[in-house]
């Protein structure tokens, strides 16, 4: 019998249990890998029906808590009071109403909604001064034309030039361009600062009230560009035309904003390259 313990008490002191025990607790600190995991692809180690069994969840199902119902707390209180004439009793609210009620709804501010003009502005990194552009939507669709900057409200500020497609100095959100990757210099080309957004904006007239026999005979008047819009029509113009003859294919250039942008049949836009 002393042999044994004297054996036992010598594995119990050894280092390589005491490095096992250490191990396991290091484990049980970690996080403990649950008995039932994923083996790949949905397929789980034990089916459904044999956790069932390993839960016990069969002796839990006849098993049913009954429901606590919890006591109400009275909201009134019957107080008695003392006279001939005030009925002797009173019946009186625990919490009382507040004293003071706003006369107005406070104004409720909605911070979600978020004007034009505080929205963030971006450009898309294919966008830069000089790359000439497709147009895809108003009057001037299917043309090409030269990205000259981005305004304050974030659209584009573009030119044909007038002289070569009748495009003239225009806003254009860029939501409607598809950039290409020719591009002209126009790196010393200075815009004068009278062209931002009002610039562009129509002067509207105020109607006049209507009288009688006046219906028909005012007509709407056509737009027709100032004097300032055309002398600064042709002082960017005459820049960008001067660096597009700079240019080693100034010929192919000409001709390239001057066509018109369209797709042949079993031509596809997500295909081409611009």
């Amino acid at each position: 019998m002393t042999d044994t313990k004297e054996t036992n008490e010598t594995k119990l002191k050894s280092p390589e249990k005491k490095e096992i025990s250490s191990v396991k607790k290091g484990e049980k600190k970690g996080r403990i890998r649950p008995r039932n995991y994923d083996l790949g692809n949905g397929v789980y180690r034990f089916s459904r029906t044999r956790m069932f069994h390993k839960k016990a969840i069969y002796k839990f199902l006849s098993k049913k808590t009954p429901k606590s119902v919890k006591p109400k707390k009275p909201i009134t209180i019957e107080k008695k009071i003392s006279g001939d004439k005030n009925g002797e009793k009173r019946i009186v609210l625990l919490k009382k109403r507040r004293a003071n009620y706003p006369t107005a709804d406070p104004v409720t501010v909605h911070h979600a909604k978020k004007c034009f003009r505080d929205h963030r502005r971006y450009l898309r990194p294919s966008l830069k001064p000089g790359t000439i552009c497709i147009l895809l939507a108003g009057a001037h669709k299917g043309k090409r034309v030269v990205f000259l900057k981005q305004l304050k409200s974030g659209l584009l500020l573009i030119t044909g030039p007038f002289l070569i497609n009748a495009c003239p100095l225009r806003r254009v959100s860029q939501n409607y361009v598809i950039a290409t990757s020719t591009r002209i210099n126009i790196s010393g080309l200075k815009i004068p600062s009278h062209i931002n957004d009002d610039y562009f904006k129509r002067k509207r007239e105020k109607r006049a009230k209507k009288e009688e026999g006046d219906i028909f005979s005012k007509k709407k008047d056509e737009y027709k560009p100032s004097d300032q819009r055309k002398a600064d029509q042709k002082v960017v113009d005459k820049f960008v035309i001067s660096a597009i003859k700079r240019n080693k294919e100034k010929k192919m250039l000409f001709t390239y904003l001057s066509a018109m942008f369209g797709l042949r049949s079993s031509q596809y836009p997500h295909r081409l390259k611009f």
